[in-house]
C-alpha cells in the first residue's frame, strides 16, 4: 500500500524540491489539493487527515495553525522555524545520535533544522557532547549561502533582468543577532550562549559553506587540526549523508572552497583546517538539500522504515 503524502504548501522553493523528488518513487500518492483551495482552512484540513504524512512548507505561523488542525495519527514534517525547540517534537538530524534518530522514527512530530543551523550543529554539537568545546565558549559562526535559501522574493530580486546592480556584491546581513536560526543552534547543541552568527548570501542560487573558528586554547582538550578531523570522522563513520574530508582538502583546492561545490547534492562535507593555535572547522551542502528539502524526505524514509537516502542524490 502506498504512503498518502501531502505536502501543504507545494508552490513555495522548499515544497517545490520535496514534490520534486517524488518523481520517481512508486511507494508514494501525492494527494493534490486543487489550487483555488490552497489556502482553504477546511480544504487544508481534510487534506492533511487524508494523508498519512503531511509536509509542512509555509511560514511559521501558518505551520502552528496547520500542525494544530493534524489528528495524532498524522506524521507531520515541519520545515519551518516554528517547532524546532519545541519538547514535543523530534529534531530532524538523525546523524548527531542514536537518540535523535530513534524519536525521529517513533514521533508523529518532526521539525527540520535550519539550513545555517544544520551546518553549525553538525559541528558544535559533537564537541560539547564529547567534552571538546566547553559550553561557555564564545563561538562564532561565519557563513555564505546562495540566494535560493531567502524564499521567493528574494530569488525573484536576484534572478530579476532589472535587479539593483548591488546584488552582484555578496549581501550580508543579521547585523542585530536575532536570526531565526540563533535559538535552535543554541539549544541543540547545549551552547550556554546564542553564537555570534554573521550570514551573506552571494550571487548564485544554490549551495552553502558555515564556518566556525576555533581558538586550541580556550578548548576543553587540547587538539592539533589534523587530531580533530579524525575526531569527525569518527563520529560520522557510519552515516552516509556525511563526508569527513580529508586533511589538507583545502590545499588540494589551491587553497580556496567554493560554496557552490555541494548544489543538487542531499549530503554534507565537513572540512578541518588550521594550525596548533587556530582551527576552522567547516561545513558544505545544499541549502535547499541537507539544509531543507533532503533533509525532510530523508526524515520521512526513517518513517517508513526504508532506505534514508531514497529518492535523494548521494
Amino acid at each position: 500500500m502506498k504512503t498518502k503524502v501531502f505536502i501543504d504548501g507545494s508552490e513555495g522553493t522548499t515544497g517545490l524540491r520535496i514534490f520534486e523528488r517524488f518523481a520517481e518513487r512508486d511507494d508514494v500518492e501525492l494527494l493534490k489539493i486543487p489550487s483555488e483551495l490552497r489556502k482553504d482552512p477546511d480544504t487544508i484540513k481534510k487534506f492533511i487527515n487524508d494523508s498519512d504524512i503531511t509536509f509542512l512548507c509555509l511560514p511559521d505561523a501558518a505551520a502552528i495553525e496547520a500542525a494544530d488542525m493534524a489528528n495524532d495519527d498524522v506524521v507531520i514534517i515541519d520545515t519551518s522555524t516554528a517547532h524546532r525547540t519545541d519538547a514535543g517534537w523530534a529534531y530532524g538530524f538523525p546523524e548527531l545520535s542514536w537518540e535523535h534518530r530513534k524519536a525521529i522514527r517513533n514521533c508523529k512530530r518532526i521539525a527540520v533544522p535550519g539550513c545555517y543551523a544544520s551546518g553549525f550543529i553538525a559541528i558544535g554539537y559533537p564537541l560539547v557532547k564529547e567534552g571538546i568545546l566547553p559550553a561557555d565558549y564564545p563561538v562564532s559562526v561565519f557563513a555564505v549561502s546562495g540566494y535560493s535559501g531567502g524564499g521567493k522574493k528574494l530569488i525573484a530580486a536576484y534572478e530579476d533582468e532589472n535587479r539593483d546592480g548591488r546584488f552582484s556584491s555578496a549581501r550580508m546581513y543579521a547585523w542585530g543577532q536575532s536570526h531565526k536560526h540563533l535559538k535552535e543552534m543554541k539549544k541543540i547543541t547545549g551552547l550556554a550562549a546564542e553564537p555570534l552568527f554573521c550570514p551573506m548570501t552571494t550571487d548564485y542560487h544554490s549551495g552553502m559553506i558555515v564556518q566556525v573558528p576555533l581558538f586550541t586554547k580556550l578548548l576543553s582538550k587540547k587538539v592539533s587540526p589534523e587530531e580533530l578531523r579524525n575526531f569527525f570522522a569518527d563520529y560520522y563513520k557510519d552515516e552516509k549523508f556525511i563526508k569527513v574530508l580529508p586533511f589538507g582538502a583545502d590545499v588540494e583546492a589551491g587553497g580556496a572552497l567554493f560554496s557552490d561545490a555541494c548544489a543538487g547534492w542531499d549530503g554534507m562535507e565537513i572540512i578541518v583546517s588550521g594550525n596548533e593555535d587556530r582551527i576552522v572547522v567547516a561545513t558544505r551542502f545544499d541549502n535547499l538539500g541537507k539544509g531543507a528539502s533532503g533533509a525532510a524526505i530523508q526524515c520521512m524514509n526513517i518513517v517508513l522504515g526504508c532506505d534514508e537516502a531514497k529518492g535523494l542524490n548521494l
